[in-house]
C-alpha cells in the first residue's frame, strides 16, 4: 500500500490513463435517465452530499467550481469513530482508521440537480477502482457516496445502478453508498488547497488536469 505526506507524489508525476468517461452535462440523456427537476416556486432548501473519488484536493478543486454548490469542504468520514473520534490527515493516511478522504458539498437542487452533481462527480474521478485513484492508494481513497437523508440516498443508489448497467466501463461500478456517518472537517491547510498551491508538484500534475477535464465538458455548469 502506498501512503503519501502532505506533499503528496513527487513533482513531475504523471496522471494516469482515466477510464472511458461518462456524456457531459449537456447530453439529451444524463446518466442513469434521470432528467433535471423544473425548479418550483421558491428556492427548494439546500441539499448536503459527501463525495469520496481519491484525493479531496482534487474533488474540492472541481466542484468550487460548479454553479450551484454554495458551500464546499474536505473532509474525512465513515471511518472508526470509537477508535478515532478525531481523526487526524496522518493517521486517515496509514490506512487504518477507516476514513475516507472526502468532500462536503452543500448544493442548490433548483440551480444543480442531484443527478448532475453524480454524473460530474463521475467524469472526474474512476468509479470502478477499488480503493485506488490512480497513484493514491489505500481505502482512504475509495469511491464513495455518503447521503445525508432516506429520500437522497434511494435516489443516489438507483442512479448509481442504473449508470452500472449502462456497462460505460470495462469493469463494474465498485462506489459504495452509505449514509454519512463520523465526518470530521480536515485540516486548515487542505481547505481550498488547489487554489492557493497550483504549481505544487502533485496539484500540477493531477489536480489541474481534472479541473481542466470538467471545465472542458462541462462548460454549462461553471460558475
Amino acid at each position: 500500500m502506498t501512503h503519501f505526506t502532505e506533499q503528496h507524489p513527487q513533482p513531475g508525476l504523471q496522471p494516469p490513463a482515466q477510464p472511458p468517461s461518462p456524456p457531459s452535462a449537456q447530453a439529451q440523456q444524463p446518466l442513469g435517465g434521470a432528467t433535471p427537476q423544473a425548479a418550483e416556486a421558491g428556492a427548494p432548501a439546500p441539499e448536503t452530499l459527501v463525495l469520496g473519488g481519491g484525493c479531496f484536493w482534487c474533488v474540492e478543486a472541481v466542484f468550487l467550481q460548479v454553479r450551484g454548490v454554495v458551500a464546499v469542504e474536505s473532509g474525512y468520514a465513515n471511518g472508526d469513530g470509537l477508535r478515532f473520534p478525531t481523526p487526524s490527515y496522518e493517521a486517515v493516511c496509514t490506512g487504518e482508521t477507516g476514513y475516507n478522504e472526502v468532500v462536503k458539498l452543500v448544493f442548490q437542487p433548483d440551480v444543480l440537480p442531484l443527478d448532475a452533481v453524480l454524473e460530474v462527480f463521475f467524469t472526474i474521478h474512476d468509479p470502478t477502482s477499488l480503493n485506488r485513484q490512480g497513484h493514491d492508494v489505500g481505502t482512504q481513497y475509495r469511491s464513495g457516496i455518503y447521503t445525508t437523508g432516506t429520500a437522497q440516498h434511494a435516489a443516489v443508489r438507483a442512479w448509481v445502478d442504473a449508470v452500472d448497467r449502462q456497462r460505460l466501463w470495462p469493469q463494474p461500478v465498485v462506489t459504495e453508498v452509505l449514509p454519512l456517518q463520523h465526518y470530521h472537517r480536515a485540516e486548515a491547510y487542505h481547505q481550498n488547497y488547489f487554489a492557493q498551491h497550483p504549481h505544487q508538484g502533485y496539484c500540477a500534475a493531477v489536480v489541474a488536469p481534472k479541473v481542466a477535464k470538467f471545465q472542458a465538458r462541462f462548460r454549462a455548469l461553471l460558475k
